[in-house]
């Protein structure tokens, strides 16, 4: 069975090849994957990288944990699950079909005077 690897702490200007030949020494691999920003592409100091052997992945944990990768000490350890995420803002629970909320008072402009 294969185990994620969270690698962080990384350089900006470090690479999904140098990931894969740093973790490849310790087995094989199934994917390494740099996070990067959406818009600016820009590495976001993280990522993961899967190894099809957990055995090979523990060695990697404990070997690269804490060492130097291009000029940075990175953090090595067993990728947390993901959690679900919830939506930003709880819009759902409304019923829309109503129109807009009133507030209570009465609002003059619906009338049509001033």
């Amino acid at each position: 069975m294969s185990k994620r690897v969270y690698v962080g702490n990384l350089s900006y200007t470090t690479t999904e090849e140098t990931l894969r030949n740093v973790f490849s020494q310790f087995g094989e691999l199934v994917s390494a994957n740099l996070i990067v920003d959406r818009d600016t592409q820009q590495s976001k100091g993280f990522g993961f990288i899967e190894f099809a052997n957990d055995a090979d992945a523990d060695n990697a944990i404990s070997a690269q944990n804490g060492k130097e990768l291009d000029g940075r000490k990175i953090r090595v350890n067993v990728a947390e699950e993901r959690q679900e995420r919830r939506p930003r803002f709880n819009n759902g629970d409304r019923d829309r079909s109503r129109g807009p909320r009133r507030t209570g008072r009465s609002d003059r402009r619906d009338q049509g005077s001033y």
